[in-house]
């Protein structure tokens, strides 16, 4: 089922809503970290590219945005702070990325394997070991889209991570949730997609554009 307007009543009337408003989901730009490292929710810094991947990425944005969300984390509230212009930035715990737990910060190949094949075979339920699940994050994601579409906004950017887009993507096309990590979400990508008077999102514009 997609996402549908939450109940809202207001002076005995289903509260919806009017117009459209265009969400735009950012995935952070390159961060500084050893490749093949699980990084999760570890606070780290962005590459010295972030300049250059900035200048390319605003290319697919409006000129005006109404309200800029974003990860706590760092790597996203850098971003997020350089888009703002006049606009407010509300960072937001729920668009995080997915915590690995125990494997934060270890490379994948030091994680212990039958552990890791468990949850390679099923991340969806399973864990790493005092971490989430993609159902987890999938969850919190899925509610703050339902406060999300009780605003009023015309244009709104998210600044974020990987799991959190592919979560959105996934809830929008009602793709499978074993799927979701066949969805490509490159750094400093931008997806962009409306949600209109109806009551589901609907009409996405562009997945993925770098």
């Amino acid at each position: 089922m997609p996402w549908r307007y939450p109940a809202d009543m207001r002076g005995g009337v289903l509260f919806k809503p009017t117009g459209i408003m265009q969400i735009n989901l950012i995935r952070h730009t390159t961060p500084n970290v050893a490749k093949g490292t699980c990084y999760g929710q570890s606070d780290i810094s962005l590459s010295n590219s972030f300049q250059q991947e900035y200048v390319s990425l605003i290319k697919h944005l409006p000129e005006k945005i109404d309200v800029i969300y974003s990860s706590p984390l760092v790597r996203c509230t850098q971003l997020a702070e350089q888009l703002k212009s006049d606009g407010r930035v509300i960072e937001d715990k729920r668009l995080m990325e997915m915590n690995f737990g125990d494997w934060e910060m270890k490379n994948w190949d030091a994680v212990e394997q039958e552990s890791l094949n468990k949850w390679m075979q099923d991340f969806v339920n399973v864990k790493a070991p005092n971490g989430e699940n993609f159902l987890e994050l999938y969850a919190r994601v899925n509610h703050f889209a339902d406060e999300l579409v009780k605003q009023e906004h015309k244009t709104v950017a998210i600044v974020t991570h990987a799991g959190v887009i592919r979560s959105f993507i996934a809830k929008v096309l009602e793709i499978p949730l074993r799927n979701a990590f066949k969805i490509p979400v490159s750094y400093s990508s931008v997806t962009k997609f409306t949600i209109s008077g109806d009551t589901c999102f609907s009409n996405i514009e562009f997945l993925n554009k770098v």
